[in-house]
């Protein structure tokens, strides 16, 4: 019997291990599908010939430019909370939230290992680069306005395919960056000021139905019990994601506790609300939206 292929947009190997777990495992294939990767971005860059720093967020789409999903080329994408919510306002194609991803994600701001950063507040008045309307954004805002006031706390969009070889090259003196990126600085001796973990969210197109997302789901559980158990045979996918000309990665690089990975599950009004109103705050979305109107949850079941 031929398999149901669905279409899903992955923006960072990280945010999507379980998905490429549960394919290669065939536990997709047990459900009746095929779950085929529309990749976004051009692979690995090692230079940065057309680097350019965007400063003001409003300059910059939602969806960090040409998007599969926007397009209808898919019916899956995930990616940050934080992001996931703004997108939803901003999508011409009606994608709603459909449910908490399974990746627990973390961004860390790294500086270069000559840096006269220590801490946090050396960090004040410092551009850093960052993605906007995604993960570094919102997680390098939130980790320092602990520390700093908000006028003191500077980011910039790095208009590039590589944060890290950024602040690699001097373009920038600090940066946030996700894994296996973290693995590397810290592999080549760079120093991390600041590091949290955060949870990511799944949007669907009006075209996903709740029964093959339950079935998709079902695999990814199954995904997920296997990197909570061991993800080191996994990190594979990860290693990929970096050229060998500026580190060479081994499995045992990478810290455990970073690869954590829980069930999907319903987002809540109560999540929706405390992040909507922080971004809000920061002027990062529009005022006057309602959860009813930007998530619905199709989760069957959670187990």
């Amino acid at each position: 019997m031929a398999l149901r292929k669905i279409r899903n947009e992955v923006s960072g190997t990280v945010f999507s291990l379980p998905y490429y777990v549960a394919r290669e495992l065939g536990f997709f294939a047990d459900e009746g599908l095929e779950l085929e990767f529309i990749r976004r971005g051009k692979g690995h860059a090692t230079d940065l010939e057309a680097i350019q720093l965007i400063e003001d967020h409003r300059n910059v789409s939602s969806f960090g430019g040409p998007s599969p999903f926007e397009a209808g080329e898919t019916v899956l994408y995930r990616a940050c909370e934080w992001g996931q919510v703004r997108r939803t306002q901003d999508s011409g194609v009606g994608g709603q939230i459909v449910a908490k991803r399974a990746a627990r994600a973390s961004q860390a701001i790294i500086v270069r290992p000559d840096s006269p950063v220590l801490i946090p507040q050396d960090l004040a008045d410092i551009p850093i680069g960052v993605n906007f309307h995604h993960g570094s954004h919102y997680v390098a805002l939130q980790l320092l306005e602990g520390f700093l006031p908000r006028e003191e706390i500077k980011v910039v969009h790095i208009e590039s395919a590589n944060r890290f070889l950024a602040l690699r090259d001097g373009h920038v003196d600090a940066v946030a960056v996700m894994e296996p990126w973290i693995t590397v600085a810290e592999k080549l001796g760079y120093k991390t000021i600041a590091e949290a973990h955060y949870v990511g969210l799944e949007i669907g197109s009006p075209e996903l139905d709740a029964e093959t997302f339950e079935a998709i789901n079902r695999a990814v559980r199954r995904a997920v019990a296997v990197l909570q158990q061991d993800p080191y045979p996994y990190v594979k996918y990860l290693i990929n994601d970096v050229d060998p000309a500026i580190v060479g990665l081994e499995p045992r690089d990478f810290s455990r506790s970073r690869l954590r990975y829980a069930d999907p599950a319903p987002y809540s009004q109560k999540d929706f609300d405390r992040t909507y109103n922080w971004m809000l705050s920061w002027g990062l979305i529009q005022p006057d939206d309602t959860y009813v109107h930007l998530v619905d949850n199709r989760i069957l079941s959670v187990a």
